[in-house]
């Protein structure tokens, strides 16, 4: 941990129940029970067909109905949305036409639950909800920006675009919600966080943050975007601020490399080094990667000293995407800033384990250890969980659907940030084919020459890490905010 994440980190007890650990900062708000709501409120949760409060709801909503920005740590389907949707609601004024609040979710599936559940919440207060995502046209979204809309929720890149058009302004917004923060950053969102900040009112705007774990690199966004926040964790398995997750995957033997692939394109990492135990093995991982179109290189002993340096120099110059390797060909390796490790086979001594692993995480940039294991070496990783008391959180293997999701999602949003590069010129030239991709779309046939393009478009951005937050401060977001603003408003005119 850093010196500044240890300073947002201070100030925090926890208590443990049979079921949970919740963390707390010493001046905890009591939490608020369903006898405490108004009747309003009462009303809201019944159309949502919710009987009680989740424990999340509980804890996290005094603290948003008292404007104190907060950093909660909470897995998916704890009942976030509600700690944060219904205190928006309260906190709106339905007679102002005006956005007073936005949730930056990291998908459009997110953003149509979110908003969907905030629209039911609402019922008949006059609150109006938009829902604000790529990969769709821009008539609804300006047709409800048109009528007002009071709390907007979608991906940063399409608000974004809103922003760019003049078609959305945040001058009046109050509460700025970040809705699964760790998984905006594996989006790629993180550039485009950054220009939808230069675009919020200079005085200060009510920040929470929704997310599964803190690393350091979500923890830059904290710096940036909320002021002095409390920090609410409530998880079986509250790891807080992290340096390294430790994760499994469990996956069939014979089927391990498209497990490995779907694994990759889930998590999106910056940079990664995989681990086998045999230079066969990892000479078939490294061609496995590269022939699916990932920037992907080996280093093993059949290498010779100048090959080998060539590699490694392109891995400490950030031009190497995925390094293969043996663990005796890793050995005396230095390499910076690895986002993530993956160990295709468990190590046979379960000391190599914390050298694999141990080369993530360094130097307070957040890292995970991804160990991929059949039922059989299950047991292997359960010894190296025992002898050095690490605690393995085991994912569900994503399927091809998962997968085909997520690639659409992201490729909506590397398309319309090249889009948004574009001068009238570009513009007017693309518009030249538009009837062609129209037309295509309407045949089996055109529709896979579009797909080829698509996937010859998203191979290329595979060499290409998302960008993602240093773990140094940020200058202050009243200086920055204001030069770039300024500056963005003239090229507008």
């Amino acid at each position: 941990m850093n010196e500044d994440d240890t300073t947002l980190a201070a100030g925090v007890s926890e208590t443990k129940t049979a079921n949970e650990t919740v963390t707390e900062p010493e001046n905890a708000l009591p939490e608020i029970t369903l006898a405490d709501l108004p009747d309003t409120w009462k009303e809201a949760m019944t159309r949502a067909g919710w009987t009680d409060l989740m424990p999340v709801q509980a804890k996290a909503i005094p603290y948003i109905m008292a404007g104190r920005d907060l950093m909660v740590q909470s897995r998916t389907g704890s009942g976030k949305t509600g700690a944060f949707v219904l205190p928006i609601l309260e906190r709106i004024n339905s007679l102002q036409n005006n956005t007073q609040a936005m949730v930056l979710v990291p998908t459009r599936e997110l953003a149509q639950q979110v908003a969907s559940d905030a629209k039911i919440l609402a019922g008949d207060s006059g609150v109006r909800v938009v829902p604000v995502y790529g990969g769709t046209g821009y008539g609804p979204q300006l047709d409800a920006f048109r009528k007002g809309a009071h709390l907007v929720v979608g991906t940063p890149g399409r608000i974004l675009d809103h922003l760019l058009r003049g078609s959305l302004s945040l001058d009046n917004l109050k509460i700025l919600v970040f809705d699964e923060a760790d998984r905006l950053l594996s989006m790629g969102f993180y550039q485009d966080m950054r220009e939808v900040q230069s675009y919020l009112p200079q005085r200060r705007v009510e920040g929470y943050m929704f997310s599964a774990t803190f690393p350091p690199q979500v923890m830059s966004l904290v710096r940036r975007f909320l002021h002095e926040p409390d920090f609410l964790g409530l998880s079986s398995e509250n790891v807080h601020v992290v340096e390294t997750e430790h994760i499994y995957y469990i996956t069939p033997g014979m089927d391990k490399d498209r497990a490995l692939v779907r694994i990759i394109e889930i998590e999106n990492p910056h940079s990664a080094i995989i681990f086998c135990n045999t230079k066969t093995r990892v000479n078939y991982v490294a061609t496995v990667l590269r022939r699916f179109g990932y920037d992907a290189d080996e280093i093993s002993s059949d290498l010779s000293q100048n090959a080998r340096d060539q590699v490694l120099t392109r891995v400490r110059d950030g031009k190497l995407r995925f390094l293969v390797a043996t663990d005796v060909a890793a050995r005396g390796l230095d390499i910076p800033e690895l986002s993530h490790v993956f160990q295709y086979e468990p190590p046979e001594d379960p000391e190599v384990y914390i050298h694999r692993a141990g080369r993530t995480g360094r130097a307070g940039a957040s890292g995970e250890a991804i160990s991929l294991v059949d039922v059989i070496e299950k047991a292997k990783l359960k010894r190296i969980a025992q002898r050095y008391q690490i605690e393995f959180l085991e994912r569900p293997l994503p399927t091809d659907e998962d997968v085909a999701a997520i690639v659409s999602e992201r490729m909506i949003v590397l398309l319309e940030t090249q889009r948004r590069t574009r001068d009238k010129l570009q513009i007017e030239r693309m518009k030249r084919f538009i009837p062609l991709a129209q037309s295509l779309s309407q045949s089996e046939a055109g529709s896979s020459l579009i797909a080829m393009l698509l996937d010859d478009y998203y191979q290329q951005s595979l060499h290409n890490p998302p960008p993602l937050p240093r773990a140094t401060s940020a200058p202050p977001r009243s200086q920055s905010g204001k030069s770039r603003r300024k500056g963005r408003r003239r090229r507008r005119r």
